[in-house]
């Protein structure tokens, strides 16, 4: 009998701290920190079926050392609570609500915004609400601001192509399309441990919850239009999740944006450059007061 290889590497070092949070109408959120407490906060919001453990990289990397490093779950994903109804997604003050919950819940004083993909429409529903005087910075990494059903304008066949099978309720159509998803996620290839842990995190995603957030009408140009603080955009030139012409609509509207642009890199670059990535990243805290 062939004996079985098991990786005993941790997925996520464990946290200095976690929380409960209440957010949006009274959801359970799940979320954790990590690095120095006594740093400016950095708070990182993953994407579409994600998890906090996305960011495992940043979390236990070189930013621990100078940074209070905030990460929680979106509702309906990770550790936080699922409700199943489509009514508990599509609402955008739910949304802003958790943002400023996790904010104030933890007492992030003008915190870096580090949105990933889906992050992006989330960024955007809580400055329309609360504005951007609670935070300090953001940064777009492969971000969506708009989704327009039925054109889906900007929005790749990577996640086009996907994300209506990942949103069905039978089991094996759904890890289908989860293997597929992940395999167009990057430009090259996950290390097998990453792309492992990226399938279990996604699987643990109602398919239920995956289709109620592809159901919204989203256009963030109003809130882009009238940023002031710093907006770093950050994106793959090779992403065919979020494609590049919606970091390109992103620097037209947006005053404050300026360009990140990776070549031969797809929708993770804080994955597949982590170091470039945490430089900049780091960067663009560094020149906040």
């Amino acid at each position: 009998m062939a004996h079985m290889v098991i990786s005993d590497r941790a997925v996520l070092a464990e946290p200095t701290a976690r929380y409960d949070v209440r957010g949006g109408g009274g959801i359970r959120l799940h979320a954790a920190e990590w690095g120095n407490p006594q740093g400016r906060p950095v708070l990182f919001i993953h994407g579409w079926s994600a998890s906090h453990v996305c960011w495992s990289r940043q979390l236990e990397g070189p930013l621990a050392e100078q940074f209070r490093l905030v990460a929680f779950d979106n509702r309906g994903h990770g550790m936080s609570e699922k409700p199943l109804d489509a009514d508990s997604y599509r609402d955008p003050q739910l949304w802003a609500d958790d943002l400023a919950a996790v904010i104030d819940q933890l007492g992030l004083d003008r915190p870096v915004l580090v949105a990933w993909s889906y992050g992006g429409f989330i960024v955007s529903d809580y400055i329309r609400a609360y504005g951007e005087d609670r935070i300090g910075a953001i940064d777009l990494v492969g971000a969506a601001v708009m989704m327009k059903p039925p054109t889906f304008d900007n929005i790749g066949p990577g996640f086009l192509g996907n994300a209506p099978d990942a949103s069905q309720p039978d089991l094996a159509t759904n890890i289908t399309a989860i293997r597929r998803f992940l395999d167009v996620c990057t430009a090259e290839p996950l290390d097998p441990d990453d792309w492992s842990a990226a399938l279990a995190w996604n699987m643990v995603v109602p398919p239920e919850v995956r289709g109620a957030l592809i159901s919204r009408e989203i256009d963030g140009d109003d809130v882009l239009a009238r940023l002031s603080v710093p907006v770093l955009v950050t994106h793959g030139r090779s992403d065919t999740i979020v494609l590049p012409s919606m970091a390109e609509h992103v620097l037209d509207v947006c005053k404050t944006a300026r360009p990140s642009w990776y070549d031969g890199i797809g929708h993770a670059p804080f994955v597949e450059d982590q170091p470039r990535f945490d430089r900049e990243l780091a960067d663009l805290a560094a020149e906040l007061v």
